[in-house]
């Protein structure tokens, strides 16, 4: 009996090491957001903090970084899986955006974003990064990833609040209070520079989370609703499986498995548990105060 209890142990150590320093994540995990810490969980494994197989905390990488980047990276609010997975953008409202390398959980790059909610990477080695209500902030900024801290161009938008990349249409989404806006990229030898192209007025008041859905629809949260958006028509309509629900911090749709996860705030902006519907399972993680969740695709 000891031997056996032995081995299941050995087989769980290894497990988790193996989780802990993989290369990439699988498809299918979610990565969530919050606090001072960014965790990665295997919803499979069950429906509390026993799904997390993966994480990092901003002390964990304070020695690479100057020192005031300790406060701007709390609280978290933006975790993106990037470059085949191998890789995290992340956003924080304390002030800052940085790359997080999977592997050997490195930052890679980092900048001052003012109260920055939501970031995209884009080709020509770029970053788009969308900044809400501060003096400082209200804009969608541009930085070139090759060198931390450079930003390249901006735009002034109130309360930035999503940013995403349409690779087949060349052009970025991004979702202020009350716009939704299409820039295309202008790159020539002397400079690079966002040039917006279309603007519409979203259904309701306070644009939260931008999501891509597909080529031709995207996702807007609010204040009080989650709507479609229809890119070619330029229309929403009502997503009807999370028709009420007000105050979502953050969605995932895909109409193929009809699967839905999101968070949404129920204590003041935070909540402990991540949702998922079709199929319906709830994962509560007590320990930390979470705004965001994205899945690994």
């Amino acid at each position: 009996m000891k031997r056996c209890a032995l081995y299941i142990a050995l087989i769980l150590i290894n497990g988790l090491l193996y989780a802990q320093t993989r290369e990439k994540l699988d498809k299918g995990w979610l990565v969530a957001c919050g606090d001072d810490q960014v965790i990665v969980i295997d919803p499979e494994r069950g429906n509390d903090s026993s799904t997390i197989v993966w994480k990092w905390k901003v002390e964990e990488s304070v020695a690479e970084l100057p020192a005031m980047y300790r406060r701007l990276l709390v609280p978290l609010d933006e975790c993106k899986p990037i470059r085949d997975n191998t890789q995290l953008l992340l956003t924080s409202s304390g002030g800052a955006t940085c790359v997080l390398d999977i592997a050997t959980k490195k930052i890679i790059f980092y900048a001052q974003t003012p109260m920055a909610h939501s970031a995209e990477l884009l080709p020509f080695n770029l970053l788009a990064v969308a900044n809400s209500t501060h003096p400082k902030g209200n804009s969608v900024e541009l930085y070139d990833l090759s060198k931390s801290e450079k930003r390249v161009d901006s735009d002034s938008l109130y309360s930035g609040h999503g940013v995403v990349w349409h690779a087949g249409l060349e052009r970025l989404f991004v979702l202020g209070y009350q716009d939704l806006r299409t820039y295309r990229l202008s790159i020539s030898s002397a400079d690079t520079v966002l040039v917006q192209e279309d603007v519409v007025t979203i259904p309701d008041e306070g644009g939260h989370d931008l999501s891509r859905v597909n080529s031709k629809q995207l996702l807007v949260t609010t204040h009080h609703g989650v709507f479609l958006y229809n890119i070619h028509q330029r229309a929403f309509l009502p997503f009807k499986p999370l028709h009420g629900m007000q105050h979502i911090k953050s969605v995932h749709y895909d109409p193929s498995s009809a699967r839905i996860v999101f968070t949404k705030a129920e204590e003041s902006w935070w909540t402990h548990t991540i949702y998922q519907r079709t199929p319906n399972h709830s994962i509560h993680i007590p320990s930390i105060k979470l705004y965001k969740v994205r899945p690994v695709l």
